[in-house]
């Protein structure tokens, strides 16, 4: 089988059996047992010999049929090995590819929305200044108009007008109670809205808030210029209504002024309250997401 034929064996023949001595008594039978016997134990010998080297022959071809084997199979796993590592590598390197990209949509989306909130924030503040400086406009038309009648000199209508102008001020503080409330619930939700967004989006959220300010900064300086051209319109006009009603109606508006300031005050300090617990409330849960996710990324 490709190899070098072993060496013949050395073959050891049996010393002849010593014939016996024996009477001999002519007869043919027994000399042809005689030679029958002899040819019977040559035949044996020769038997012997053959199946030994029959029996060693054997081993060597069987011997290198398991080698063979045995290399044909090695060969066959370090393939498989080879193939399934190549696969391995392949599916990690697509898993990445797509979770990178996934990554980056994700980032995009954020700041989109980052921009859409932002771009709301400013509609909705200046919604507000728009309706504020309407609101009092007509505060400061309504309270001419009311002092207008008082320059008729009716006492009756300068008494009707202290009632209204109170029950004007306690719906002026209960509606700015209301507005505050308001406020703090929406500043709450932006608070909110603004703590989810801001971790990829840091720079887009900086402008975003600038832009803000600026805006909220010219709706309050526009509310503080209209407000004080209705104050300084309406003390114009009551400068003009006579001593004892004003004092009265002054001391009331005072009193009930104060109890609309401090209700208002009070109102504040509830809200600030509860904003700064949703804050805390809020911290808490950002740093157990961020625990939890982090914790994720290095299992994974």
């Amino acid at each position: 089988m490709g190899r070098k034929s072993s060496p013949s064996p050395n073959i050891v023949k049996a010393p002849p059996a010593k014939t016996p001595t024996l009477t001999q008594v002519p007869s043919q039978s027994l000399a042809t047992q005689t030679a029958l016997n002899e040819a019977s134990n040559r035949q044996q010998r020769l038997n012997m010999e053959k199946g030994a080297e029959l029996d060693r022959v054997n081993a060597e071809f069987f011997a290198g049929q398991d080698i063979r084997r045995t290399q044909a199979t090695a060969a066959e796993n370090r393939l498989s090995t080879r193939v399934a590592g190549e696969e391995s590598r392949a599916n990690i390197r697509l898993q990445g590819q797509e979770d990178r990209a996934a990554t980056a949509t994700t980032g995009l989306e954020y700041r989109r929305g980052l921009e859409t909130a932002g771009s709301q924030d400013r509609a909705l503040t200046r919604t507000t200044g728009q309706e504020t400086r309407r609101t009092r406009a007509e505060e400061g038309r309504q309270t001419r108009a009311t002092q207008g009648q008082l320059l008729a000199g009716q006492e009756r209508q300068i008494g009707q007008r202290g009632q209204q102008e109170r029950a004007a001020i306690r719906e002026t503080g209960r509606e700015t109670r209301g507005l505050e409330r308001t406020r703090g619930a929406q500043e709450r939700l932006s608070e909110m809205r603004r703590g989810l967004e801001s971790r990829a989006g840091i720079r887009t959220t900086g402008l975003q808030e600038r832009l803000g300010t600026a805006e909220r900064g010219r709706q309050e300086r526009a509310g503080v210029r209209t407000r004080g051209t209705e104050e300084r319109a309406t003390q114009l006009q009551g400068l003009r209504v006579g001593g004892q009603e004003q004092r009265r109606t002054r001391t009331q508006e005072q009193r009930v002024g104060g109890q609309e300031d401090r209700a208002r005050i009070r109102t504040t300090g509830q809200e600030q309250r509860t904003t700064d617990l949703q804050q805390e409330m809020f911290r808490r849960y950002k740093e157990n997401r961020d625990f939890e996710q982090a914790r994720g990324s290095y299992r994974v």
